[in-house]
C-alpha cells in the first residue's frame, strides 16, 4: 500500500521512443510512488514493452524525461541495478544449471541478496531447488524468473507479463507474492494482459493506446465514458441496461415507474463498470 508521505520510485514525463520513421511512444508520462504497485496496461503494440524497457535501462530514449529511484536509467548506474529486479517477458537460465544454483548465481551482484531457500520458498519452488532448469514446466520456468528477479531483495520489482504460461492456481500463487512484496514496501511496475490481474493487484493503473496514456487511476475509479454506474434488471425474460452518473435518481425514477404500473424489476443491480469494461471502451478503436 502506498504511505500517505508520497515519495516517488519512477517520474515519466514526456516519454518518446522512435524506431525509425515510427514512433512507438509519443508522449507517455505518469509517475509510481514508493511502496505502489503501478499496472502498465494495453494492447499490443501500445508502446508499453518500450517504456518498460527505457525504465530498465535496456533502451535508450528518444526524448523527454525518465528517472527511475532518483538516476537516468539511460546511465545504467551501479547502484541503480542494485535496487531493481527484473522479469522480462522471455525470461529463460542456464538450462543445465539447477535451481538453487541459478537462484544463487541470481543474488551475487546485489548488496545484500535474500536467503535462496527463502526466495525460493516464496515463488511456491523449495521442493525444485535441485531439479535443473532444463527439466520445469513451463509455468515453473515462469516461477524461476520471478525468484531470480526477487533474490536480490530489490526495492523496486519490473513484473513484465509475470504469470504468462500459468495455470489458475499458479497464477494466484503469484498473485500472492506480488501481494507480499507490497506489504514489505517494495515498489512494483506491473504489465499484464489478464485485466483480472491487474484488478487484484493494482493501487493505480495506465491504460496505455497508441503510445500515450488514455486513462489513469486505480483500477475502480475508472469508468468508460461519463458513466460510471451499471443499473440492469431482467423484464419479460429480457435484461435492461443503462449506465448512469446518478444511481440513487435513476433508481428512485425507474422503481417509481414501476410500482405505478404493477411492473417487477427482477435481478435488478448496480455495478460499476469492470476494468475489462474500462480498457475495451478505451482500446476498441485499436483493435478494430
Amino acid at each position: 500500500m502506498v504511505s500517505a508521505m508520497r515519495e516517488r520510485a519512477i517520474l515519466v514525463r514526456d516519454l518518446r521512443m522512435s524506431y525509425g520513421p515510427v514512433e512507438a511512444v509519443r508522449g507517455i508520462s505518469f509517475e509510481v510512488d514508493k511502496g505502489e504497485v503501478f499496472g502498465l496496461l494495453g494492447p499490443n503494440g501500445a508502446g508499453k514493452t518500450s517504456t518498460v524497457e527505457i525504465l530498465e535501462g535496456y533502451r535508450r530514449r528518444t526524448g523527454g524525461e525518465a528517472s527511475v529511484l532518483g538516476f537516468d536509467p539511460a546511465a545504467r548506474p551501479r547502484e541503480l541495478r542494485q535496487q531493481i529486479g527484473i522479469v522480462t517477458q522471455e525470461g529463460g537460465f542456464y538450462p543445465r544449471a539447477t535451481v538453487r544454483e541459478g537462484v544463487e548465481l541470481a543474488g551475487l551482484p546485489y548488496p545484500s541478496p535474500r536467503d535462496p531457500g527463502e526466495t525460493l520458498e516464496l515463488v511456491g519452488l523449495a521442493d525444485r531447488g535441485e531439479v535443473r532448469v532444463q527439466d520445469l514446466s513451463g509455468g515453473q520456468r515462469r516461477r524461476l524468473d520471478l525468484a531470480l528477479a526477487l533474490v536480490g531483495d530489490p526495492g523496486l520489482v519490473f513484473l513484465d507479463e509475470p504469470t504468462t504460461g500459468f495455470d489458475p492456481a499458479a497464477r494466484r500463487a503469484a498473485w500472492e507474492v506480488v501481494r507480499k512484496l507490497a506489504e514489505l514496501g517494495k515498489t512494483v511496475l506491473l504489465t499484464t494482459h489478464y485485466l483480472e490481474e491487474a484488478q487484484a493487484l493494482c493501487d493505480r493503473v495506465a491504460i496505455v493506446k497508441d503510445g500515450l496514456v488514455v486513462a489513469e487511476g486505480p483500477p475502480g475509479s475508472l469508468g468508460p465514458g461519463t458513466a460510471g454506474y451499471r443499473v440492469s434488471w431482467r423484464e419479460n425474460g429480457s435484461r435492461v441496461e443503462h449506465l448512469t452518473d446518478d444511481p440513487t435518481e435513476f433508481l428512485n425514477r425507474v422503481t417509481g415507474e414501476a410500482l405505478a404500473d404493477g411492473r417487477t424489476l427482477e435481478e435488478l443491480q448496480v455495478s460499476r463498470p469492470s476494468l475489462e469494461d474500462v480498457y475495451l471502451d478505451l482500446t476498441e478503436e485499436a483493435a478494430r
